[in-house]
């Protein structure tokens, strides 16, 4: 349980995740792949907490995932020390406070490596000016700990004081790159990590030139730390809120290489094969793109069917992937086409089951 990790146990866990991808992955040949290592403690930028009130008390508790039984929750060592310390004070001060503490079921925290923190609050009731006010108050008292930003929810209701997002910084390699991430939209949860897979596929991917092509971009991550060994960045992300928040990090980064449009992976397969012309791809141009290299990030289920044969088109494909086993299922259609030149497990998820992989291949 999370609550009682103990760091002495990062390496045996990391050593069978090895193993289980050395045998998940055996009917393929690999090159040697390469581990990346996590912090061992306080890796996680996001955090989720139901709230539990007994009395006049009240405390965070989880579910624990195997007997869904709830246990509370005082410390959680595998989120960030900001988020700790956040999570002690916010509690203290609300105890008393009975607006602010009333029926409130749930708190999320998203924090930054740059010392940011933005705090959700989600209610069963609705939040009118008494609690505006008291939420204020109380952002001022936090921000003594750190730059801080709170939300309040209810149905239907959304207060925003002052922003929903925040702005991280990444370091990879000696480059600093930034990224809006805002609440309730995808951003890699292990920052130190994400730096580390930022690093791997810029390596891999330098001198290739030629057009990158990202599906599911969300905010860009990929995209913006590449640009720069790509001659043109098109990248097609579904999420309204995710393409909107990697059109702002493309001016904080000041990138005049990189494009992002809002449509399905299928869709612009689509528009690719001159199907369907998109009203979204006004003013692109895609028979001009160079497409050498792909990049894909799916969700848990992976490439469906299309999506492979688009990919399958392309020169070279990075393939990042948070599920072995439909990478696995992904991986003996393309290996018909393509090798196996780069593979990567990216400790993301320490003392889960979960595994985070990279693979890149180029056409045989």
């Amino acid at each position: 349980m999370f609550s009682h990790i103990n760091s002495d146990n990062y390496q045996p866990q990391l050593d069978k995740k090895q193993q289980s991808i050395a045998a998940d992955f055996a009917e393929f040949t690999l090159p040697t792949f390469e581990i990346f290592t996590s912090p061992t403690l306080n890796y996680r930028q996001r955090a989720e907490f139901r709230v539990w009130h007994e009395g006049d008390d009240l405390y965070y508790i989880m579910f624990d995932s195997e007997t869904k039984q709830k246990f509370r929750v005082d410390d959680f060592p595998v989120a960030s020390e900001l988020i700790n310390q956040f999570m002690t004070a916010l509690l203290a001060d609300i105890r008393d406070k009975e607006v602010l503490r009333q029926r409130l079921f749930q708190v999320d925290f998203l924090a930054t490596l740059s010392g940011e923190v933005l705090v959700s609050m989600l209610y069963h009731k609705q939040l009118d000016e008494q609690w505006i006010e008291q939420a204020q108050q109380l952002k001022v008292r936090l921000s003594a700990i750190a730059p801080v930003d709170i939300i309040g929810r209810a149905r239907k209701q959304k207060v925003i004081l002052d922003k929903d997002y925040v702005m991280e910084t990444l370091t990879v390699g000696e480059q600093k790159f930034h990224y809006q991430q805002v609440e309730n939209s995808f951003t890699q949860p292990n920052a130190k990590v994400n730096e580390k897979m930022l690093l791997w596929a810029q390596k891999a991917t330098k001198n290739t030139g030629g057009d990158l092509i990202e599906l599911y971009c969300g905010n860009g991550n990929f995209s913006i730390a590449l640009a720069e060994n790509f001659d043109r960045v098109l990248g097609t992300e579904i999420s309204k809120s995710s393409v909107k928040s990697a059109q702002v990090n493309i001016a904080a980064n000041k990138l005049d290489n990189v494009d992002i449009v809002r449509m399905a992976s299928e869709d612009f397969s689509q528009a690719m094969n001159g199907e369907r012309v998109f009203r979204r791809l006004e003013g692109f141009d895609l028979t001009s793109y160079n497409y050498q290299t792909v990049l894909v990030d799916p969700p848990r289920a992976g490439l469906d069917p299309d999506s492979v044969e688009l990919v399958s088109r392309f020169e070279r494909i990075i393939y990042i992937s948070c599920n072995p086993a439909t990478l696995r299922d992904n991986l003996a259609e393309l290996v018909k086409t393509h090798r196996i030149d780069h593979f990567a497990l990216f400790d993301q998820f320490p003392y889960t089951h979960h595994i985070e992989t990279g693979v890149i291949l180029s056409r045989l």
